[in-house]
């Protein structure tokens, strides 16, 4: 089982991170669907990490959505349109992030938290819309990129550190509901969640993004509610 013929879904694609993962998954045979807001950055995102000439029909190709991830009523439309299209979603990767911190305890605005709460708002609104998609799927796959962060805490990245340790929770969340749904359908484990930590994504993208692609070398039972650190 490899990501070949898989469609994968990035969620906030347009960042640098998401660009290399586009391309990994692309270059492995996925078809990668890259949402964002920003439509003329999703064509830029789709001319740098077009197919390879010779990819087989039907994989290693990009689609580009624009859609606001945080609002659940365009997330949901969303959803519906690549149903009607035939789409039907193997992976989700959420990537809408960003880093607000310092200044101790004391630094922490609400303003600051509430700019960095919207990747939680993603994983949450995201997870929710696919969710029936990854459990149908023969190989659904869930990841987050989280941070290092949360099991060591510091006060000048407090908001930061609650934001990526909730979106964990969710994750594992998502996790139990997979095998839950799997136990009592009878059926063998075949979608898993699984929560990548770092400590800095710029300075491991590559990694990761050899990670996400890899996925779908390993047994869901196996990956299921992983938390994995990514040097």
């Amino acid at each position: 089982m490899t990501a070949t013929g898989r469609t994968v879904l990035l969620a906030g694609a347009t960042s640098p991170s998401g660009l290399t993962l586009a391309r990994a998954l692309v270059a492995a045979g996925a078809r990668v669907i890259a949402v964002g807001r920003d439509q003329e950055k999703l064509d830029a995102l789709a001319a740098a990490a077009h197919p390879a000439a010779d990819a087989p029909d039907g994989t290693g190709s990009i689609r580009v959505e624009r859609c606001s991830l945080t609002n659940e009523a365009e997330v949901a439309a969303l959803a519906d349109r690549l149903a009607a299209d035939g789409e039907h979603v193997d992976g989700l990767v959420p990537l809408v992030g960003g880093w607000r911190g310092g200044g101790g305890l004391a630094g922490q605005t609400e303003e600051d938290y509430r700019a960095l709460e919207q990747s939680f708002t993603a994983v949450r609104v995201t997870s929710r819309a696919f969710d029936a998609d990854l459990r149908a799927s023969d190989a659904g796959r869930f990841a987050i990129v989280s941070s290092t962060a949360v099991a060591r805490p510091l006060a000048g990245g407090a908001n930061y550190a609650a934001v990526k340790a909730a979106s964990e929770a969710w994750t594992r969340a998502v996790a139990q509901g997979f095998a839950k749904a799997a136990r009592d359908a009878g059926e063998p484990l075949r979608a898993a969640a699984v929560v990548l930590r770092v400590r800095s994504l710029d300075d491991v993208i590559d990694a990761v993004a050899a990670r996400v692609v890899a996925l779908w070398d390993e047994d869901a039972a196996a990956l299921n509610d992983r938390i994995v650190d990514v040097a």
